[in-house]
């Protein structure tokens, strides 16, 4: 019996079936807004292979089950199909060609049974990989798109902090919402490549999302730099004191960035046990200095150790020391390093990629917002201490 005829003469009632079937079912939601020509895309193409391949007397159409796959794979991407989407596709798509065909191949012969169910489950095994295959590197694409736009939007933001001030707090903000979801999209794809590791060159792939992730990263944290510099320099930026215990801060800190440092075999010793318990300042503020204080001293330390030290001041007076065994700044570079993107660079060490110039600016201004003053020490090869002075009690 010829079964590959009965597939021919039923191809479309089982299209009119399997669309009917893709809308109705509730995990393929991409679908719902989807034109009937839409769904139906490659599938028609997918089903003429298929006909000739289990057609005993023509030759075997792999290379158009192939194209059509590889088509319907990209199409699927930019419709914003998800994988478990596409998978249930094509399992409806088997159930109905079986349920078609079933008295059919009830009628032939064991042999002939065997043989055009494998066939079908073959040409829909091919179909599926060739269709994940277009899909992924149609996903690809995308994401080198939108890493291409997040160099370009960084290049212009640079350029446009450089040349005008006006109207950067706005720009930022436009900016940061967008940015936000790509690296949530890119994090939660990244996440699933790493689950699929039987997919040829996914090593490659992963390498492309994780560029999109760092590249997104940094223009995030750019952006958080430059807004928390405009809304002090527009007088924005308000303190809420409140009694302040400095050592536990302290210690939820270093924790947070301890992988950073443990990444660079870097020690973080912690003296700070001369202050009082209680202090009067702003938590938030003080947090954000010595986060981008030890931050810095990390970035800028390959080997060694990182010392935060505290002590008692006369005059009601405490300070707080972030001292590292870095690169160090050359006494030409110590009165500029406080100022808005200005960046440490020399001919022989560039800057570094994720400096935003911006991290330094910051702290002196939330330090005099505390009614402190901040201090640095320095040598090149050898390293620098950063000293913040704060007053016991931040007066209102």
């Amino acid at each position: 019996m010829d079964f590959s005829q009965l597939l021919a003469e039923k191809t479309d009632t089982i299209v009119d079936k399997w669309i009917l079937a893709v809308r109705k079912d509730r995990r393929i939601e991409s679908a719902d807004d989807l034109s009937y020509t839409a769904v139906k895309d490659h599938v028609p193409d997918v089903l003429k292979a298929m006909v000739t391949v289990l057609s005993k007397f023509q030759d075997n159409d792999i290379q158009s089950i192939v194209t059509a796959s590889f088509q319907h794979g990209a199409i699927r991407a930019e419709q914003g199909f998800d994988p478990a989407e596409i998978a249930r596709e094509y399992h409806l798509l088997r159930t109905i060609i079986l349920d078609a065909l079933q008295a059919d191949l009830l009628e032939g012969t064991p042999v002939e049974i065997i043989r055009s169910m494998r066939l079908i489950d073959a040409i829909l095994d091919e179909a599926i990989a060739r269709c994940f295959k277009s899909y992924v590197e149609e996903r690809l694409r995308e994401l080198q798109k939108l890493q291409a736009s997040l160099t370009l939007h960084n290049e212009e933001l640079t350029r446009l902090i450089s040349a005008n001030q006006e109207y950067l707090s706005q720009l930022a903000h436009e900016l940061k919402h967008p940015l936000t979801s790509i690296i949530g999209y890119s994090d939660l794809f990244l996440r699933q490549q790493r689950r699929k590791a039987d997919i040829k060159d996914n090593f490659s792939n992963l390498e492309h999302i994780e560029r999109v992730l760092r590249n997104g990263r940094q223009l995030l944290h750019l952006i958080n730099d430059v807004l928390e510099l405009s809304r002090y320099e527009a007088g924005q930026t308000k303190i809420q004191l409140a009694p302040t215990d400095v050592r536990e801060l302290i210690d939820n800190i270093c924790q947070m960035l301890e992988p950073l440092a443990a990444g660079k075999n870097l020690q973080i010793v912690v003296d700070c046990d001369r202050i009082p318990e209680k202090l009067i300042t702003d938590s938030f503020q003080l947090q954000q200095i010595i986060t981008n204080l030890l931050s810095n001293a990390i970035r800028y330390t390959e080997s060694g150790t990182i010392i935060i030290m505290c002590q008692m001041l006369e005059k009601q007076r405490w300070a707080i020391a972030v001292s590292d065994t870095g690169i160090g700044i050359a006494p030409e570079n110590q009165a500029q390093i406080f100022e808005p993107y200005f960046r440490v660079s020399s001919s022989d060490r560039p800057y570094l990629p994720d400096s935003t110039g911006l991290g330094l600016a910051i702290v002196s201004r939330l330090v005099k917002l505390l009614q402190g003053q901040i201090n640095l020490a320095s040598q090149v090869g050898v390293g620098s201490t950063f000293t913040a002075i704060f007053p016991l009690e931040v007066e209102f």
